[in-house]
């Protein structure tokens, strides 16, 4: 972070010192868990649902935190605003308003969007020093936390940007306004929150409505592979960059294979140009995140050749997505379980088939996927048929609820015939039994079914 005085953070969020606080102190972090406070951070106190971070407000000062953002008096030193998560976003904005040479490149999509951003997080190095978000931060407080984390050598800030509804991902770009907007797709994902996909791409397409005129360096990367991606290309006054393996794609492949690993090998195609991609990253799925990240890499003026190496050597480098260990027993075990919906499950099913042609066994362990609205049930059903279809040998289901069921029922529908559904995560592990050398397990759920902790278990004991 770049450090600054408490006296300039209230400057910029338009806040009042009180508490005590020094007005020369410095800041040089920040945090929102006081389990994380380092010396000298401002320490932002958000009220939640279920815990109102002033109440651990005197815990993170003890901590070492130079102050806390609050939007109520408190007897600890701290800058006072009217809403401490409003107040973040305007602490960020300023900083990057300061530091106008950083390119921002913001991410968007229904899915995708963490392992696009991991990947942009390797490849624009390149260019320049890149910050870019642990894990997914891509909300109203992870997107500031991330983008106050440059300095005075940043050149790049890449901004993952989740949306719950219209106008968030507009208000996501006015605390960190991209120069650069990468959408990914237009999925399921949030369908019930949203009401359909047509408003999922009202929303996603907001990040190319943000973006400044190509006379001013503004550039839209839109997936030429989805339709509604595409049509985006007139909301944005942005140079258009598309990618995709349409033939039409400015970023495209072609000759796409897959190892028995599942990971894929392609030829990347680029103005004429033609350089091959080995990735690193497990599933098919993948190729369409490493074509955004290129087109972002080529637009900025890297070679092609440096952006191929960059992806052929990239690795994973968030937790839970496509996590691939072998497991005591020798049974490969896939952890995917970091979020779910209709989509990325298909893809992940699709990666265990890769992963399962040379005879080994497939095992999808699949939970609930939320947020889905009216069209629950229906989704999970189908969900399960395409398990079938996609060849998986054995299906086990998590969780007591309907749609779990409804898994169970579209697998079997669709012709599986080894199911178990499994009331909870240890009745999950003692389904799956003895596991082998041949055996390869997919885990894969929403956030909150929290089965990781079964893919951990699975990598822990032996068979």
């Amino acid at each position: 972070m770049i450090p600054l005085t408490l006296e300039q953070v209230a400057r910029a969020v338009g806040g009042a010192l009180g508490g005590g606080a020094d007005p020369a102190a410095v800041v040089r972090g920040i945090s929102t868990d006081t389990r994380a406070v380092s010396d000298g951070d401002l320490f932002v106190a958000v009220v939640g649902e279920r815990v109102d971070a002033h109440d651990l407000a005197a815990d993170a000062v003890a901590a070492g935190a130079a102050a806390v953002l609050a939007s109520r008096a408190i007897d600890v030193p701290h800058v006072l605003v009217d809403d401490t998560v409003a107040a973040l976003g305007r602490l960020a904005h300023a900083v990057l308003v300061d530091h106008p040479s950083v390119v921002v490149v913001g991410v968007t999509g229904s899915s995708g969007k963490t392992s696009t951003k991991d990947l942009l997080a390797q490849v624009l190095p390149a260019y320049g020093p890149t910050v870019a978000p642990q894990g997914s931060l891509n909300t109203e407080v992870g997107l500031p936390v991330t983008a106050l984390g440059i300095d005075e050598r940043t050149r790049v800030l890449v901004a993952e940007m989740g949306a719950r509804g219209i106008g968030h991902v507009r208000y996501l770009c006015g605390i960190t306004p991209p120069r650069v907007g990468v959408v990914l797709n237009v999925g399921t994902a949030h369908v019930g929150e949203f009401g359909s996909r047509e408003n999922i791409a009202l929303a996603k397409g907001e990040l190319v409505e943000c973006l400044p005129a190509a006379s001013s360096g503004g550039v839209a990367v839109l997936n030429a592979d989805d339709p509604l991606v595409a049509a985006m290309a007139p909301r944005t006054t942005a140079r258009v960059v598309t990618y995709g393996e349409t033939a039409t794609a400015t970023v495209r492949a072609v000759d796409v294979v897959l190892d028995d690993e599942g990971r894929a090998a392609f030829a990347l195609l680029v103005d004429g140009r033609r350089v091959n991609v080995a990735l690193g990253l497990h599933g098919r799925h993948h190729v369409s995140n490493a074509l955004a990240a290129a087109a972002v890499g080529t637009s900025l003026g890297l070679d092609l050749d440096e952006v191929a190496a960059a992806l052929s050597a990239a690795r994973p480098a968030s937790r839970w997505r496509m996590e691939v260990s072998t497991a005591p027993s020798g049974a490969t075990v896939v952890n995917d379980a970091y979020n779910a919906n209709p989509d990325s499950v298909r893809a992940a099913l699709e990666a265990l088939a890769a992963m399962t042609r040379d005879g080994r066994r497939g095992t999808a362990v699949l939970g609930e996927m939320f947020e889905l609205g009216e069209t629950t049930v229906d989704l999970h059903e189908e969900t399960g048929r395409e398990a079938a279809r996609q060849g998986a040998a054995r299906l086990v289901a998590v969780g007591t609820s309907e749609p779990v069921a409804a898994l169970a029922r579209g697998y079997v529908d669709a012709g599986g015939t080894d199911v178990v559904v499994a009331a909870d995560d240890a009745a999950a592990l003692a389904a799956l039994g003895d596991l082998g050398a041949d055996d390869v397990v997919l885990v894969k759920a929403s956030r909150s079914a929290g089965l990781e902790r079964l893919a951990q278990a699975l990598t822990e004991v032996a068979s």
